[in-house]
């Protein structure tokens, strides 16, 4: 079935959806004829989307949002629900990145990064599943995680150590959700790269000389090789109406990571830098 067919006429809540891939969700999901609820930190940017959404014809309502704050998920959830009723579409998709050294990172800044792109999505499931489980009607949980959920890299730590997190979270909630409430399907989401504002918002460790380089190699090559947004929104959506588990933007490389990944666990390799990598990370 394809994802109009899916989705059309459903209610969709897509966390993150101020910018990059929660923008280009939200607006795919309105393109499919969803009414779309929006929830971003930044009140600016997510009625940027809204304002599209409406005149493009679609329906779109804001609720300035911090997945990090547990009772500020659980009022996403209320009103939601006293808007629209049932929802058919939840993507916990707001996530940061943050670059630097592992010791440099400041404390804040390590907390603020798994209490947004983990206990986010534990927030987002904690607020939306009970009433997706009681209700009869089939409905779709979409967790973003990364292919860097099935990878390794220096001088991003906090970020490939959530993502992971993230991965085992959807794994954990798909096993409990075929027991209790298999009406409710589960997608992991692994975007490759997709052109987003991830590495322009993110913070950095205090010594910002030493990952300046990487950053900036991130950035470019975001802007020039990155998948569009709307672009990378329409398969993801598409996968998940599929019934997939695993929803990639970039089926190869996401095949390729886990390959090696499960080559790596398999050998019980040391960790070592690809050459690839050690060219994104510069000079040491």
């Amino acid at each position: 079935m394809s994802a109009t067919e899916r989705f059309a006429g459903g209610v969709a809540v897509i966390t993150g959806a101020g910018s990059g891939i929660g923008e280009g969700l939200a607006l795919e999901a309105a393109r499919l004829g969803m009414r779309v609820v929006l929830a971003d930190i930044s009140a600016e940017r997510m009625e940027s989307v809204a304002v599209a959404i409406q005149q493009s014809g679609g329906e779109a309502f804001s609720v300035p949002t911090d997945v990090a704050d547990a009772e500020a998920m659980t009022r996403l959830a209320r009103l939601t629900h006293e808007r629209y009723g049932d929802v058919r579409l939840l993507i916990n998709n707001a996530g940061i990145e943050v670059v630097g050294f592992i010791w440099d990172i400041a404390p804040a800044v390590w907390e603020r990064a798994f209490r947004v792109n983990v206990l986010g999505v534990v927030h987002g499931m904690q607020a939306f599943v009970p009433a997706m489980r009681a209700s009869t009607q089939p409905a779709y949980i979409a967790n973003l995680s990364s292919v860097g959920g099935l990878g390794m890299m220096a001088q991003q730590g906090p970020y490939i150590a959530s993502k992971q997190a993230v991965l085992s979270l959807t794994e954990c909630l798909a096993l409990e959700l075929s027991r209790v409430a298999p009406h409710l399907q589960v997608s992991a989401v692994l975007p490759g790269p997709v052109t987003t504002r991830i590495f322009e918002d993110a913070p950095i460790g205090q010594d910002a000389a030493s990952v300046g380089y990487h950053l900036n190699v991130m950035k470019g090559m975001l802007a020039q090789q990155g998948m569009p947004a709307r672009q990378a929104a329409s398969i993801i959506l598409e996968g998940i109406a599929a019934g997939d588990f695993w929803v990639s933007t970039h089926p190869v490389l996401t095949q390729q990571m886990a390959s090696a990944r499960a080559q790596y666990l398999q050998q019980l390799n040391r960790p070592t830098l690809t050459a690839e990598a050690t060219a994104i990370l510069g000079p040491p």
